[in-house]
Order: structure tokens, then sequence, then C-alpha cells
């Protein structure tokens, strides 16, 4: 006998739902782009501008944003675990390579910004529903005109450092150089 053969795993008890709701993209892409990338993400922070459709789906919000440093804040819900009860690493790693492009962008300014070429984690500690609110910082390194690096972390609620990440930028237009 199997634990399968005594619990119905697809009962209605079981069941969960989630909705999530996002503006479409584009028109905030077009009036971010005429901003610096301090006044993109400030926006965002305070509600002006709509959060990108992802952060609406995973549940994240910006919580901090000073120049070369954003702070992104989750509180981990149900919805984002794996197979073993724990948060999986693709959260982690959305909240980092959002937090450290943003960091990056918070220094161009208007109709410049950067892709992520490579991202590296270092899993250092398992997270889950029980681990508070989360918080992912990301750090710029190095702005260059061409390349540019930054590094994060993920804290959970207890300030303890759960995940290190590096990364590197490709800079997109604005053919002058960064400030």
């Amino acid at each position: 006998m199997t634990l399968a053969d005594t619990v119905d795993l697809f009962s209605p008890a079981s069941r969960r739902e989630r909705v999530v709701d996002w503006q479409a993209p584009g028109p905030t892409a077009k009036i971010a782009a005429a901003m610096s990338g301090m006044e993109a993400m400030c926006g965002i922070r305070d509600g002006v501008l709509p959060a990108p459709p992802f952060a609406k789906l995973i549940g994240f919000r910006m919580a901090v944003v000073d120049p070369g440093r954003i702070v992104m804040e989750l509180d981990p819900e149900e919805s984002l675990e794996n197979t073993i009860g724990l948060l999986h690493g693709a959260t982690a790693a959305g909240l980092l390579d959002t937090a450290m492009s943003c960091a990056i962008w918070t220094m161009l300014p208007a109709g410049q910004t950067s892709v992520t070429l490579d991202l590296k984690l270092t899993f250092l500690r398992p997270l889950s529903v029980r681990s508070g609110t989360i918080r992912a910082e990301g750090k710029v390194i190095k702005l260059g005109r061409q390349t540019s690096y930054a590094e994060g972390f993920v804290r959970d609620g207890a300030g303890k450092l759960a995940v290190h990440a590096t990364a590197t930028f490709s800079m997109i237009g604005g053919g002058a150089s960064p400030k």
C-alpha cells in the first residue's frame, strides 16, 4: 500500500486557486523608456507606474530604491513551493535577476537599459512559506558602457542569508557613457 492509495491527492480539499492580474507591459515600457532608470524605479515603487507582469505573477514588490541598489520583498506562499515543500529555486532566481537588473537601471539615463548575460546563484539555506518576508537586494558592482556587473543577496525573514548571486549585464541603447 502506498500513500497515494490512502490519500486522494486530487480531492477538492487539496485544491488551491490563485488569480493573477496585471497591466499590459507595452504602454508602461514606452513611458519608462523616456525616464531615467531612477525615475522609472521610483515610479514602480510608488505605484505611479504598474509593476511588471512577472512581479505580479510571483508576488514580489519593490521596497527600496537607491542609486545602484534595489530591494525587493516577497511574502512566500504555497503556490511557489516545489514538491518537497520548499520555495522553488526559480523564485530566488527571478527575485535576484530583477533586483540586480533594476539596481543597474537606477544608474542609467533615459533610453538606456540592460539585459542579463549570465546569472550565478549559490543556495546557502532553504526557503519556505515559514521563512517570513523574503528580501532580495541587488547592488551594482561595476557599471560599464558595454557590460555591467551586479551582486545580489536573498535573506529570510530573520535576516539570514539564503542565496548569493552575481550577474553580468549587457548594456543596450543610449550612446552616452553611463553616469
